[in-house]
């Protein structure tokens, strides 16, 4: 029997408006865009921000027969999540076919979503207009309370605390359930609960942590977002298993993520920063929630061979510390042979050793794990670190 599997990508995952700083180089720039992979094979798209770009160049439509409808949710109109839209290539292809979901806007009225296509595409604010795009389009209202079935999944929209209004919405698969509550801010009553009816039990809880909670409570407040401590409380409220923090601050570099996320690990066991490339697993045999990082980006690499000695936290949250040899460096990061298994995200201090001018020196280092896969040796793991020191 197939055990049903679900697929969780993060293709942007900043909030307000994209960054290219090298220092948020690790957990990327583009704003919101995730895509989920039912067990059915429906594919279903979280909001349009610049990652809904990296997602369309990487389209590729199955071999042979129709191509399926995709599913896209749009949570709001601000800038942030729709203005990836005309960036997106397969709306420019016949063949395809797309079906949007959002809600009637009180200052767009009737039709709220093909407006905002629109007039981001009028002259003179894009090159072409709405006509270039081939692709048939749908667009259907819902609102906050919402619920409706797509394939074989139930998707259920509440409403959020944000200004103008925004959507969250609950993808419930035979694999899991998601609940995708991006650009919330806590304090208001009635919207505190439609958040945890969304999270209620939910396998991976993505929520808006822009903030750090001093912000929150102060320069920020009223902003319409939240932070890592509303959402490990939401977490713990309401049974989520995995929460992911997400829509980044622009001003917040990868140093301020690692120590958010630093933060709300000691509050709470299974969390994440959403990252671009991130892959979250649904269903897998032996663990309901599997994550995978992306690799490091290409750089300048070397093989080498230097004794090491590795101190870390594992998965089960023990600390660590084993000798062994480093190979494959770059100036950015290294592939590391552990006996451990460390946690994704977590951070590694490495000391190794190379013959100098002087005898043998050592370099010490402080890095994130961004990858664990199989090694070549039995029952070890080859481990992905990009240095940040």
């Amino acid at each position: 029997m197939t055990v049903p599997i679900a697929k969780l990508s993060f293709w942007g995952v900043r909030g307000s408006t994209p960054t290219v700083d090298p220092a948020t180089w690790r957990y990327g720039g583009n704003t919101p865009c995730l895509e989920l992979i039912a067990p059915d094979g429906t594919q279903i798209i979280l909001d349009c921000g610049t990652g809904l770009r990296m997602l369309g160049s990487r389209w590729a439509a199955p071999n042979g027969g129709k191509v399926p409808e995709t599913h896209i949710l749009v949570t709001h109109y601000h800038w942030d999540h729709i203005q990836g839209i005309p960036f997106f290539s397969p709306l420019y292809t016949e063949n395809n076919e797309f079906q949007f979901y959002s809600f009637r806007s009180k200052f767009l009225g009737r039709d709220s979503l093909k407006q905002v296509f629109e007039a981001q595409m009028a002259m003179p604010y894009f090159p072409v207009d709405i006509s270039a795009m081939n692709a048939k389009r749908k667009f259907k209202e819902v609102e906050g309370g919402d619920s409706f079935e797509v394939g074989e999944n139930k998707i259920t929209a509440r409403w959020l605390n944000h200004p103008q209004g925004c959507l969250g919405f609950r993808i419930e698969t035979r694999a899991g359930t998601v609940a995708y509550a991006t650009d919330n801010e806590p304090g208001d009553a009635k919207l505190d609960e439609s958040l945890r009816e969304l999270a209620a039990g939910a396998d991976i809880l993505i929520n808006d942590a822009q903030f750090t909670p001093e912000q929150l409570e102060t320069t920020r407040k009223g902003w319409g977002h939240s932070s890592w401590l509303e959402g490990v409380k939401v977490a713990r409220k309401t049974g989520a298993k995995t929460l992911v923090l997400f829509h980044h601050d622009p001003d917040s570099t990868d140093r301020m993520v690692d120590t958010i996320l630093r933060q709300a690990r000691e509050e709470f066991d299974s969390v994440f920063a959403a990252s671009e490339g991130m892959v979250i697993t649904l269903g897998a045999p032996g663990d309901t929630v599997q994550a995978h990082m992306p690799g490091t980006r290409t750089v300048l690499r070397r093989e080498a061979k230097f004794r090491a000695k590795v101190c870390g936290v594992t998965e089960g949250g023990k600390n660590f510390e084993e000798e062994t040899i480093v190979r494959d460096i770059s100036l950015q990061g290294a592939l590391i042979s552990l006996n451990h298994l460390p946690r994704l995200q977590s951070e590694l201090q490495v000391t190794m050793e190379a013959p100098g001018t002087n005898g043998m020196q050592s370099m010490k280092l402080r890095g994130y794990v961004v990858r664990i896969d199989a090694g070549p040796e039995k029952g070890r793991s080859a481990v992905g670190v990009v240095f940040t020191d």
